[in-house]
C-alpha cells in the first residue's frame, strides 16, 4: 500500500451484510480511523428505525452530509460504514472525499434477514431489511468499487480488499468482483 495518500474507504451494503465487522478490521489493518455510520444518526432517525419505520431521503440527507464532513476531515485516512444504498448517497460521499474507494458487501435477502434477526443489541429491526433491498441501487459498474461476498470468511474478504488496494495505481481502484 502506498504511504503517499491515506485511504478513504466506504464499506457499504444492506443491514446485516457485515459492514461494521469488516470495516473495523480494515481500519486496523490500514491504521485508519473507523467511522461507524450508525453512531452518527440523529436521534430522530434512530427512533424511526427502532419503531420499524424506514428512513427516507430527507431523513438521510443531514446524516450523509455529516458523514461526508467526517470523511473530509480524516486527514490520516478513514474507513466509513454506511449503507449508501443509492447512487446519489455515494455521490454525496464522493464529493466530500473524491478519492473514496468503495467496498460493496453483497448478501442475499435471506442471509441478511437471518443475520439481522440474530442481533440482540442493534437499532435496526429485521422487518426493515426488505426496505433496504427495495432502495438498493447496486454500485457495480461505478468507478472504484470492489464487490465482496458477505458469506465469505472475514479473513478472505480482508485479504481481497488489501490486495485490491495494493494493486491500485490510481486514486480509485478499478472495479473487481470477488465471489
Amino acid at each position: 500500500m502506498s504511504d503517499a495518500t491515506p485511504y478513504q474507504l466506504l464499506v457499504m451494503g444492506v443491514a446485516g451484510c457485515g459492514k461494521s465487522t469488516l470495516a473495523g478490521e480494515l481500519a486496523r489493518a490500514l491504521g485508519c480511523v473507523l467511522i461507524e455510520g450508525d453512531d452518527h444518526h440523529p436521534a430522530a432517525n434512530q427512533a424511526k428505525m427502532r419503531a420499524g419505520i424506514a428512513l427516507d431521503d430527507a431523513d438521510r440527507a443531514p446524516w450523509l452530509a455529516h458523514l461526508g464532513t467526517l470523511l473530509a476531515d480524516a486527514n490520516a485516512g478513514a474507513v466509513l460504514t454506511c449503507s449508501a444504498l443509492k447512487r446519489p448517497y455515494r455521490d454525496q460521499l464522493r464529493a466530500a472525499a473524491p478519492a473514496l474507494a468503495i467496498v460493496f458487501i453483497d448478501i442475499s435477502p435471506a442471509q441478511a434477514h437471518a443475520r439481522v434477526a440474530a442481533r440482540t443489541d442493534h437499532l435496526f429491526p429485521p422487518r426493515l431489511v426488505d426496505s433496504q433491498f427495495d432502495a438498493l441501487e447496486s454500485p457495480l459498474g461505478e468507478a472504484g468499487v470492489l464487490r465482496v461476498e458477505a458469506m465469505q470468511p472475514l479473513s478472505e474478504q480482508l485479504d481481497a480488499i488489501l490486495r485490491w488496494l495494493d494493486l491500485s495505481q490510481t486514486p480509485h481502484p478499478t472495479q473487481e468482483n470477488l465471489s
